[in-house]
């Protein structure tokens, strides 16, 4: 109550905030499942992965919506190949960026007219951008919506799990001690914010060479299958090192890859693909 008995009302802002959150439970509503891809540390092919789910989900016919909120470093556009922008064909209305007939895409990095400029962003202005990213674009219905988080349990994180409170984390690893170490925190996040996890999956595990034959373990071996059993948490699968994985993403054509059934790498992620639809 204000001077006199008179009841304040709220700011315009508070009036914007609530419409954003009205707008974002409306989209919310048409998305069936979605996924949010973390990690503890930076430089673990977080972003390759959530590349890869998000196609091999799209060649399986479901409905799929891949959302990059890696925004000081967005690499979505570079592995897919996106030289566009947002759909503002309509107007009133954008659309995410159509990759395939059933992929859809939004990353910070379609935003910049110079793909090497500096997102110099604070907390704020973060938050902002990633619920506009889901209240103010028309994904749809989607059957899946993946999330490309960047590494850590920053700010970006920190919002979308309090935006969509029914994700589910998927965290990658490598299988050394200083990324499972730093992996421990993120699950220990998502417990604390009560987002369900989906699992652990080990990336960079072995490299087997093209000449011998033998299989090595650059970056150890079991890390993250002990930290799985120590935090009672599924391993979900293990992603060996494969340099056309490199070459392929380089050039933004991870999809060509995937359409090569016969690869190990390719076994590999769709053995966790399955997990995850079941």
């Amino acid at each position: 109550m204000g001077c006199g008995g008179t009841t304040q009302i709220g700011t315009p802002a508070d009036a914007e905030r609530a419409e954003q959150d009205k707008m974002i439970q409306v989209n919310l509503a048409r998305i069936n499942r979605k996924l949010i891809v973390m990690s503890g540390k930076g430089g673990v092919g977080k972003s390759t992965f959530s590349s890869c789910m998000a196609l091999l989900l799209s060649k399986k016919g479901f409905k799929v919506g891949l959302l990059d909120i890696d925004l000081h470093g967005p690499s979505i556009p570079q592995l897919l190949n996106i030289k566009g922008g947002l759909d503002t064909s309509e107007e009133g209305k954008v659309r995410p960026y159509q990759v395939s007939k059933s992929l859809k895409v939004v990353s910070v990095g379609m935003l910049l007219g110079d793909k090497d400029a500096a997102v110099i962003w604070r907390g704020p202005l973060k938050i902002s951008a990633i619920r506009q990213f889901i209240s103010d674009i028309e994904w749809g219905d989607l059957d899946y919506l993946v999330v490309d988080s960047p590494p850590g349990t920053g700010d970006e994180p920190l919002t979308i799990v309090q935006t969509i409170p029914d994700a589910e984390a998927l965290i990658v690893t490598t299988p050394q001690e200083v990324s499972v170490a730093d992996v421990r925190k993120s699950v220990n996040f998502c417990k604390q914010v009560s987002i369900k996890v989906l699992g652990v999956v080990e990336n960079m595990s072995g490299y087997t060479c093209p000449h011998c034959g033998e299989e090595m373990p650059i970056f150890g071996r079991g890390g993250a299958a002990l930290m799985a059993e120590a935090m009672e948490l599924d391993l979900l699968g293990s992603i060996p090192i494969d340099s056309r994985i490199v070459k392929r993403g380089d050039h933004g054509e991870l999809d060509k890859l995937l359409d090569t059934p016969a690869l190990e790498v390719n076994n590999a992620y769709n053995s966790i693909l399955n997990k995850i639809i079941e």
